[in-house]
């Protein structure tokens, strides 16, 4: 590898980190706001939300790592070409390949990273997000019942709560339990959520159970002192729950189980699977789209903001096209071989426009007419 390649790679690293974090932070900061009222309002432990919230990078980093290669090659080649350093090199002898490779070594192994995050990292750490915020559900339940709403605790059992204490302790209790028949409806003048060795219990105080008879209609009420009620399922709830595709590793994806629930969302897994593959190869695409944008075009000293603006338009064009690709294949699985065609075609068009001509100089009109009228 030569100096001057190890230069522009190396610029090229430090650019694609700096817009990497600024967009993984941006966007990190707007969906924690999300579980911001959760800390604010409801008291949950800043270091569970950080645990929470730390989970959800690598599921940042597989969007925003494409496009920061883009935005950081598309940067850095417009600031050599603005500062006449292109124009150098070309003098120099260089051809667009050995001013390209440094773009070309950085999106392929940017590539590889994009795809250890979409096969193994993303997985992982979302299935992991998915169980905490379950155990949250579970662990912290009082944290998580908004109040002056009807909140849903499991299934068939529903929660409204007036309001809550910073101890923790809940004011208003109304409780419906439909899990049993017929279903019982809890009035309480006071409660709390705790933690027994057989589970989460909903501890009522000073209140009524009251209930109809299917049979005759008639209303059955009980005045308690304390009464107890089992949310058990809410800790079963983490190991039986259904995974969702983002959970999913490529073998659970393309191949799901014969489970009643996996047979019914198959053509979504699938097409999951599907995705987890294409979409990394759109980092050679979108740093070709970059290098070609600069480099395949005259010079021009009013700057290039019409082939940046192209450039830009065609990498927007390319990510709609891509989830719509992806809508289609889950209604039609036979559209799935389409979706790599069209991202070697991504890849492929904009490097033949980059070297096609390979050993293209850039001269001066003044300096053409010259050699043309002493020819």
């Amino acid at each position: 590898m030569s100096v001057l390649t190890k230069y522009i790679l190396r610029q090229l690293i430090w650019v694609t980190v700096f817009i990497t974090l600024a967009l993984t932070l941006a966007v990190w900061l707007s969906q924690s706001l999300r579980f911001m009222d959760y800390i604010v309002n409801r008291g949950l432990p800043v270091s569970d939300f950080l645990a929470l919230m730390s989970l959800m990078l690598p599921r940042f980093f597989g969007v925003v790592l494409p496009i920061a290669t883009f935005v950081a090659v598309l940067f850095f080649y417009n600031k050599l070409a603005n500062e006449s350093e292109l124009a150098v090199m070309r003098a120099a002898g260089l051809s667009q390949w050995q001013i390209a490779k440094p773009g070309v070594i950085l999106a392929a192994g940017l590539t590889v990273v994009v795809y250890s995050v979409s096969l193994y990292f993303l997985p992982a750490s979302y299935r992991e997000f998915k169980d905490l915020q379950y155990e949250m559900r579970s662990s912290y339940s009082s944290v998580l019942l908004q109040e002056g709403v009807f909140n849903t605790l499991g299934e068939n059992l529903t929660v409204y709560v007036r309001s809550r204490t910073s101890e923790g302790t809940l004011r208003g209790v109304m409780l419906h339990d439909a899990r049993e028949q017929p279903a019982v409806t809890l009035l309480a003048e006071r409660g709390a959520i705790v933690q027994t060795d057989a589970g989460p219990r909903v501890l009522l105080i000073d209140g009524s159970r009251q209930s109809v008879d299917e049979a005759d209609g008639k209303l059955s009420m009980l005045y308690f002192d304390r009464y107890t009620v089992d949310i058990e399922q809410l800790q079963q709830a983490v190991g039986d729950r259904w995974r969702q595709p983002e959970e999913r590793y490529l073998q659970n994806l393309l191949w799901p189980r014969d489970t009643d629930a996996d047979q019914r969302y198959a053509s979504e897994l699938i097409a999951e699977g599907h995705r987890r593959l294409q979409f990394p190869l759109y980092t050679l695409a979108f740093a070709g789209i970059g290098l070609a944008t600069i480099l395949a075009g005259e010079f021009s000293r009013r700057g290039q903001a019409q082939r940046i603006g192209i450039g830009v338009g065609l990498v927007a064009g390319l990510q709609a096209g891509q989830l719509a690709l992806v809508d289609l294949t889950i209604g039609n699985l036979a559209l799935a071989p389409l979706g790599y065609l069209v991202a070697v075609a991504a890849i492929a068009a904009p490097f033949y426009v980059l070297l096609r001509h390979p050993g293209r100089r850039t001269r001066s009109p003044r300096l053409a007419s010259a050699s043309e009228a002493a020819s």
